[in-house]
């Protein structure tokens, strides 16, 4: 039978599992759960409109897989998915979670797709993830419909605009959650509860704790949502934290998107094709260091690093269209002095920092689907790959800032998704899954399409976990 909690008096007393989040972990647990037959209800703090958290921004997932499909172009191994994984954590991450994970992210790709989640070969521009990642069919936000449509028809029931502001733990076991609807609070206890609510990202005072003022210059690409509520909760009532609290998933994206919630619109992906300066209108970082898709979740943490938190990609007229544009058009100039006087930085450095790394670079082939032999050489820092001069008027720089996806302080869980309490021993009732947990895999740094595999891998554990536990 299907249930839909639509007013305050409508909230369960009583359910079997109780999922707090809206976005694509919450619903792989809530649809894992009530496929065991276990009664569910989802608590989402968002409207209808902004359900989902940061899931509707997205745009892919990384997934295992042996062979190419109708949307892949060839095989992905286990074996290198971790190696991706080693890379870009430099060895920070939980390696027993993170080898299950990849080994259930195989079956993932069919099990979504039996939610009603299609796909679609994957986009251009330098993304290069055609082999490693699939394609949500409409982005992150039908990825999204498709699970709660499915949910429904389930009779998964959903509570729009109510957020969790109390649970109940006792030694370990999770009893109930209060529940804030329309200004009015409501008891809903539960057997078992997955904790599928998000970083703090969202959380700029938090955020403030840990970076200083620093963090008044920070945009939150995703949700305005994700505040660390529940995660404060956990916490406080003995679950074991896991995660650096200053790690996260901060790209760079335009210094001109709004404070909260621009998406991935905002994002820039042409760091490989220039330089990046400070707002001294000094080079900082290595713009070629690797393949895109597994740097550039560092770019936000590099800015965040400069003076003013603000920084500037720069590039010639040779590389204007080998990438997706941002949402605001770049500023253009005829002139490097002209482009430095717009950008409001000291023309005379601007031009030799640009004279200096032209005058480094090494001839070579340039091809940004490879690691190429375009490279400076007795420059510091060095473009390792994908070096061309800049001299082809007209000029073009995006101003970026740090842009925080999701934070990596979170809950320690277990392989079977349930969080361990401050003894080591796992909670039976308890689960994580998400941003809220996503520190056991992800130490830090960050490959593209891996939050949602964390999320979908962990949340169908989690529910069919909840669900176990709470009809047995």
């Amino acid at each position: 039978m299907r249930v839909v909690a639509e007013r305050p008096q409508d909230l369960p007393e009583t359910v079997d599992v109780l999922v707090i989040g809206g976005g694509n972990a919450a619903l792989c647990a809530a649809i894992a759960a009530r496929r065991r037959g276990a009664s569910v209800l989802v608590v989402e703090k968002a409207d209808p409109f902004n359900r989902g958290g940061n899931t509707r921004h997205t745009r892919n997932m990384r997934c295992a897989h042996d062979t190419a499909t109708a949307t892949l172009t060839g095989p992905y191994t286990e074996a290198e998915f971790f190696d991706d994984l080693l890379r870009v954590t430099e060895g920070e991450t939980d390696e027993q979670l993170a080898r299950m994970m990849i080994r259930e992210s195989k079956s993932m790709l069919g099990w979504i797709q039996e939610q009603g989640v299609r796909f679609q070969p994957s986009l251009g521009g330098t993304l290069s993830l055609g082999r490693t990642n699939s394609f949500f069919l409409g982005g992150g936000r039908a990825m999204l419909n498709a699970l709660y449509r499915t949910a429904n028809t389930l009779g998964v029931a959903v509570a729009y605009e109510s957020e969790v502001v109390g649970i109940q733990v006792e030694d370990g076991v999770f009893r109930s959650a209060t529940v804030r609807r329309a200004g009015q609070d409501r008891v809903v206890a539960a057997r078992s509860v997955v904790a599928a609510a998000g970083g703090f990202e969202s959380n700029v005072g938090w955020l403030r704790e840990l970076w200083g003022p620093a963090a008044d210059n920070f945009i939150i690409r995703g949700t305005r949502n994700n505040d660390g509520a529940l995660l404060k909760m956990l916490l406080a009532a003995g679950v074991t934290p896991t995660g650096d609290p200053k790690q996260c998933h901060a790209v760079a994206v335009d210094a001109r998107a709004p404070r909260f919630d621009g998406g991935i619109i905002t994002r820039l992906d042409c760091v490989v094709f220039g330089i990046v300066v400070n707002r001294n209108a000094e080079r900082f970082y290595d713009e070629g260091e690797d393949f895109w898709p597994k740097r550039y979740a560092i770019w936000g943490r590099l800015v965040a690093q400069q003076p003013g938190e603000i920084a500037y990609i720069v590039f010639d007229a040779k590389s204007r269209d080998l990438f997706m544009p941002s949402l605001f058009p770049p500023v253009e100039a005829p002139t490097l002095g002209d482009l430095a006087a717009r950008l409001e930085l000291d023309p005379a450095r601007f031009t030799a920092t640009v004279a200096a790394f032209n005058g480094a670079i090494r001839p070579g082939h340039f091809d940004h689907t490879v690691l190429d032999d375009c490279r400076t050489e007795g420059l510091t820092p060095p473009k390792s790959h994908w070096a061309r001069p800049l001299d082809t008027a007209p000029y073009f720089a995006y101003p970026v800032r740090p842009g925080i996806t999701f934070t990596y302080l979170g809950t320690k869980v277990d392989a079977s998704s349930r969080v361990l309490m401050e003894d080591g021993r796992p909670s039976p009732n308890m689960f994580a899954a998400g941003e809220i947990m996503a520190g056991n895999v992800l130490g830090k740094g960050y490959a593209a399409g891996i939050g949602m595999t964390i999320g979908s891998v962990f949340g169908r554990l989690a529910g069919d976990g909840a669900a176990r536990h709470a009809r047995n």
